[in-house]
């Protein structure tokens, strides 16, 4: 049990993830009504600290995604101000929010991942940087946001990354596409009730061109398979894999790592992608849908990551 009733939810945000954020936030704030907290909305604006402050909450609960929501910057707001939040700390936020740095503590924890460079989107959108076919993405945006798959025959990269209206990171990452399945691991912990532990593996399967940010949250973009029908060793291997990815990037509360599995060559392959440290908390969202897999409800997920809310994580 905690001291906590009085919990802000941070929903909304300036980042190209808005409308996600909201529903999320939505949904928490009436879970959390339902355990019997006393939760209060705040759409961050430019004086948050002063929207803080006017709500004087006893913790935060963190709904935001995005960039400004997941990056480290809000979570460095609230250690100053001494407030437990719920999620992953400064350090950890700002690592798995930038895709290189999280390829980089991947690598460093023996986890597979694919080549990739990292350049601006002008000089991306100006020819293959690698052979076709590739993924072209922001270095730090999250819900797939601004992706592009560039396919074998493809003359080259989309012109819209060198748009005078493109309005999302300058930064970009080209990466090798790697074919096959689409995995997802949620982890829970580590903190005072016990280690991290996987939630299970959903595979996610969309008739849209790829995993997008339509098929992930429209009605019907994407079907959800739990347990993904994949080997038992894969299964095992993703569960533990996405454990070190927690662990080695220093997540706390809740985290989901994606994998893609590549059954398509003689040797079968998988791959981690990112790591989300803010998962989403929406009807369609993966981590609920786990915990319920596992015998957790969305409210008592909700009061889990508010009864492990800290300051400095």
């Amino acid at each position: 049990m905690t001291d906590f009733r009085r919990i802000a939810v941070l929903m909304g945000g300036r980042s190209a993830e808005r409308d996600v954020s909201l529903s999320s936030g939505r949904g928490v704030l009436k879970a959390l009504a339902e355990e019997g907290f006393e939760p209060v909305g705040i759409d961050p604006g430019d004086d948050l600290i002063a929207q803080l402050r006017q709500a004087a909450p006893d913790a935060v609960f963190n709904a935001l995604h995005g960039r400004f929501g997941e990056d480290g910057t809000v979570q460095g707001i609230l250690e100053w101000l001494q407030l437990p939040y719920t999620h992953s700390g400064v350090l950890a936020s700002a690592l798995a929010m930038h895709k290189e740095r999280t390829k980089d503590v991947y690598r460093a924890a023996g986890l597979p991942v694919v080549k990739s460079i990292v350049c601006d989107r002008h000089k991306a959108a100006q020819g293959h940087l690698m052979e076709p076919p590739y993924v072209v993405k922001p270095v730090n945006e999250g819900s797939s946001v601004g992706i592009f798959i560039i396919r074998k025959g493809d003359n080259r990269p989309p012109a819209e990354l060198g748009s005078d209206t493109w309005n999302l990171s300058s930064e970009m990452m080209v990466e090798e596409f790697v074919p096959g399945r689409e995995l997802t691991v949620s982890v829970i912990g580590a903190n005072q009730f016990g280690p991290a532990r996987p939630l299970g593996v959903t595979e996610i399967t969309t008739a849209l061109d790829f995993y997008d940010y339509e098929a992930k949250y429209a009605p019907g973009g994407s079907a959800h398979v739990i347990p993904a029908n994949v080997p038992e060793k894969i299964a095992h291997d993703c569960m533990e894999m996405a454990v070190t990815a927690h662990e080695a990037l220093g997540c706390r509360g809740v985290s989901r790592t994606d994998f893609r599995y590549d059954d398509t060559g003689a040797v079968p392959r998988l791959i981690l992608l990112e790591t989300n440290t803010q998962p989403g908390m929406t009807p369609t969202s993966l981590v609920p849908e786990q915990a319920a897999h596992v015998g957790m409800s969305y409210a008592q997920l909700c009061r889990w990551m508010v009864e492990d809310a800290s300051c400095d994580r």
